[in-house]
């Protein structure tokens, strides 16, 4: 249940592991660092080349990581033949000017999350990338955890049922939303986008034809629980340790005389039985990330499973990722766009 997507469908298979790529980073940021040394435990990935805002910084880099190269500027490390594709590691308001850069180059990007600041920027982006027929990828690496790849599998196996509803909570908003279309795809846009809160604390509703998504965004400075959870009309999924970087994925399912039951409530609360669970743990190769010393987020480590799809999917000449497609890109940011119009 847990095999990734691109393997699963028949788009990739592991060998393509083996084949070499080249990669630059742009920004020698912490979480450029963790996702340097996650590169190099793909066995085909080489990390060649990095640039920062300042040459010590790079340089201080390229020596804590083993880079061969170090470039005096973005646009320099974009133009390295010797440069496959191109890691965005800045901060979200140069997302969009630094990954041009790659895609203009002719080369694949991966740009962290949030992929830009509104979905003008998004649109161009991948439509620049289309016309130079590279890969632009966001970023969203709860998406390739094996613990979300067994939830999608469960889905799309009709073990819960037809999903109704989603809720997810990160301080983030796009971790939160990237569990919308999660449950309810991204062929369609939501029909409607219902936001509150302040500057600190907000919420939204968004509603889709087929259900609700509900997401919340605590402040970072409380114990938020961090669960991402699928309810069907058969079984609930919960995604969680957590939810985005999952290690843990817990399936209810109502047993069969629920789906008789009188008044239509195939709940077991409904019907005073407990549901039939199975929980599955997906560990991170240790050490998993912060707190120790090496790694600068939880999870961190995790960088690996995103690393690794990415990898197979370029060496296997495809566009994107089916982990986390363009459309889900863009549903996202059209989600949060609307939530930002509404909360300002």
């Amino acid at each position: 249940m847990d095999t990734p997507m691109d393997i699963r469908l028949g788009l990739t298979s592991p060998e393509h592991l083996d084949q070499p790529l080249r990669w630059g980073l742009i920004g020698a940021s912490s979480i450029s660092s963790d996702w340097a040394k996650c590169l190099q435990e793909v066995p085909g990935a080489v990390v060649h080349a990095v640039a920062a805002r300042s040459p010590e910084k790079a340089e201080h880099f390229r020596d804590q990581h083993g880079i061969n190269r170090v470039h005096a500027t973005y646009q320099e490390l974009c133009l390295d033949p010797e440069v496959d594709v191109v890691y965005v590691g800045t901060i979200t308001s140069l997302h969009r000017a630094h990954a041009m850069m790659g895609i203009l180059a002719g080369k694949h990007v991966l740009c962290e999350k949030p992929l830009a600041e509104n979905s003008a920027d998004v649109a161009a982006m991948f439509e620049a990338a289309a016309e130079q027929g590279v890969m632009l990828l966001e970023g969203m690496w709860t998406r390739f955890f094996p613990a979300m790849e067994h939830a999608r599998a469960a889905v799309e196996t009709g073990t819960i049922g037809e999903v109704v509803s989603v809720h997810a909570d990160f301080p983030d908003k796009c971790y939160a939303l990237q569990a919308a279309p999660l449950a309810f795809g991204s062929g369609e846009m939501p029909e409607c986008v219902v936001a509150t809160g302040s500057g600190r604390v907000a919420a939204g509703v968004v509603k889709y034809a087929g259900g609700i998504a509900t997401v919340s965004f605590p402040a970072w400075q409380s114990e938020f629980g961090e669960v991402i959870e699928l309810t069907g009309t058969k079984g609930r999924i919960t995604l969680d340790e957590w939810g985005h970087c999952p290690t843990r994925v817990t399936i209810r399912t109502c047993p069969p005389q629920c789906w008789d039951e009188p008044q239509g409530h195939t709940s077991t609360s409904q019907n005073g039985i407990q549901p039939e669970v199975e929980s599955h743990r997906y560990p991170v190769p240790e050490p998993a990330g912060y707190p120790h010393s090496d790694w600068h987020y939880s999870n961190q480590h995790g960088f690996i499973y995103q690393a690794q799809a990415v990898h197979r999917c370029i060496v296997a000449g495809l566009l994107e990722c089916p982990q986390y497609t363009k459309a889900d890109s863009i549903a996202v940011m059209h989600i949060m766009d609307e939530i930002a119009r509404q909360l300002n």
